[in-house]
């Protein structure tokens, strides 16, 4: 990764999840602000002050946890700090991915920048020198339940900046010590508090928080794209997208969803208009009074109700980034210094309970993206619905080849995989540390089951487009005749990556390829860019609708 210092986030002032997004992708560098390094040079120099008369401070001058009624003498400073990120090093299972653990460190040094946690210049210019050079900790995921914060994966941090434990280096593992000084960063030495200051917080779930409100942003707005796509090659009725109806219900996610759906529908013939008022009844051949049968005169749920649903989406959306933002912007360890006011306090700052809920509530949020698109899965490779199409969009002669008949039992699955997933962590509380944790978040299984889902609902959208981009040139071939300019546009880029299926072949690359793809677009723009993951500025490619 080649971390891009030409644009940089201040750390110290006001952080978005966007923010944490472009820094952890390396598209931005971590810097900090004047006002910054000023509030954390008065926080650190109040608590030495504080040391040096000997007070009663937690963690500083008293053991962890149960054992805090045991006073410390500043003395021996160093030493239970580092004990303190030995006895803390047990997590355990795969690593976090790199993009989740650099997420974390950005968390953490916007965490320390507010100014209360008594952090050395030193130290805090280790923690942005290791993102900036991409120099990674290796951090088991399992081992934290999110209540005293995510204590053991930001204890993983903490070793390897103290030179122990592993480090990713430029692709490669290699011990905490040979990456550091491959990279020309010296091993940290904690000083007071030090060690609980980078253990001791939310970080962990809130770095990866923040990864799943930018990924959930872009599944929303493919969702919506992909809507309209699926509606004109169903002869969808713009009636139900009218704004009137956010008019009638207006829910700010609604509101958008209107907009979106408008825009990327403008220039669609294959949409029917909205006629207003409504038609009269043909009673031409009515017979003893009775009218025959007509058609319907409203479209099934998957297209009817797509700015009800993704709206809603829309604003779990606005709930989670709200909580995270905040959570942003906040101090988050224990205990806390305060000098302006000479105070040292002891609380919960920690207690990663916000996080926890929106985690829980975004993946409710994303996994009903995934369900709407199943269910169009399943209607348009349906003869019996598909009004016309092939039976499951297959190319070449009926019998011979069969489509996406397999792809549709895929996103099945797949659904049932992300269900599987969606039982809340935020309430499977377990006491723990001898009590002293008897209640607690579980903030970062919920952050990582989001994530999780979120690999999902790309590989379900993946099917979808790839079923769509079939069945839109099986309606108005290659040409994709009477489509909106934004649905030829999108079908022009999703063959970029997979050609239409003439005659079966296996789909797992195209659907893998293409989800991997997906998710590297904003979908919202007006003007959208696709970027690598692991950005290479020159080979970022542009699209104008």
């Amino acid at each position: 990764m080649n971390v891009n210092t030409a644009a940089t986030v201040d750390v110290g002032a006001t952080v978005t999840t966007r923010d944490v997004f472009e820094v952890a992708h390396g598209h931005r560098a971590a810097t900090v602000g004047d006002e910054a390094r000023a509030r954390m040079h008065a926080s650190h120099t109040a608590l030495a002050r504080m040391v040096e008369e000997r007070r009663r401070i937690y963690g500083v001058t008293t053991g962890y946890g149960p054992l805090a009624s045991h006073p410390i003498s500043p003395e021996h400073a160093g030493e239970l700090q580092r004990n303190l990120v030995y006895h803390l090093c047990t997590g355990v299972g795969k690593p976090l991915s790199r993009l989740h653990t650099r997420a974390m460190m950005v968390a953490r040094a916007a965490s320390l920048a507010r100014g209360y946690s008594g952090v050395s210049e030193t130290l805090f210019r280790t923690l942005l020198d290791c993102l900036d050079r991409d120099v990674v900790p290796v951090v088991p995921e399992m081992g934290t339940v999110g209540a005293s914060g995510d204590l053991t994966p930001l204890a993983h941090v903490a070793l390897a900046m103290l030179g122990e434990g592993e480090m990713w280096y430029r692709g490669e593992r290699m011990p905490a010590a040979q990456a550091l000084h491959a990279a020309g960063i010296r091993p940290i030495t904690l000083g007071h508090k030090e060690g609980i200051a980078l253990v001791n917080g939310t970080s962990c779930m809130t770095g990866i928080a923040a990864i799943n409100a930018e990924r959930a942003q872009r599944a929303a707005d493919l969702a919506l794209r992909l809507s309209v796509l699926f509606a004109e090659c169903l002869g969808g009725r713009l009636e139900a997208w009218d704004p009137r109806f956010a008019v009638a219900r207006p829910h700010a996610g609604q509101v958008t969803a209107h907009a979106a759906l408008a825009r990327w529908s403008a220039g669609s013939a294959r949409l029917r208009a909205n006629v207003q008022p409504p038609e009269r009844l043909d009673e031409s051949e009515a017979r003893d009074g009775w009218l025959p049968e007509g058609e319907l005169p409203q479209d099934p749920y998957t297209i009817r109700c797509v700015p009800q649903l993704v709206g809603a989406v829309l604003d779990v959306l606005t709930f989670h980034d709200n909580i995270v933002a905040t959570e942003l912007q906040s101090a988050t360890d224990n205990p806390l210094v305060f000098a302006d006011d000479e105070a040292i306090l002891h609380g919960g700052n920690f207690y990663g309970q916000h996080v926890a809920f929106a985690s829980d509530t975004l993946l409710l949020g994303v996994a009903k993206l995934a369900i709407h698109a199943e269910r169009c899965i399943a209607r348009i490779t349906d003869r019996a619905q598909n009004q016309g199409l092939p039976s499951f969009l297959h190319g070449g002669p009926d019998g011979v080849n069969s489509g996406f008949m397999g792809a549709q039992v895929t996103a099945s699955s797949l659904i049932a995989e992300l269900r599987t997933r969606a039982v809340p962590a935020s309430i499977q509380s377990v006491p723990t540390n001898a009590n002293n944790q008897d209640v607690v978040t579980m903030g970062t299984i919920a952050a990582r089951k989001t994530a999780d889902v979120l690999d999902l609902v790309y590989l379900v959208l993946s099917i979808h487009a790839l079923a769509l981009a079939q069945a839109a040139e099986l309606r108005g071939g290659q040409e994709l005749a009477g489509f909106a300019p934004a649905s030829r546009a999108l079908v022009s880029w999703i063959r970029e990556t997979a050609a239409p299926l003439v005659n079966d072949r296996p789909l797992s690359p195209d659907i893998e390829r293409l989800a991997a793809r997906l998710e590297t677009v904003e979908w919202g723009s007006e003007r959208w860019t696709e970027a690598e993951s692991t950005p290479t500025h020159a080979d970022e490619l542009e699209l104008v609708f």
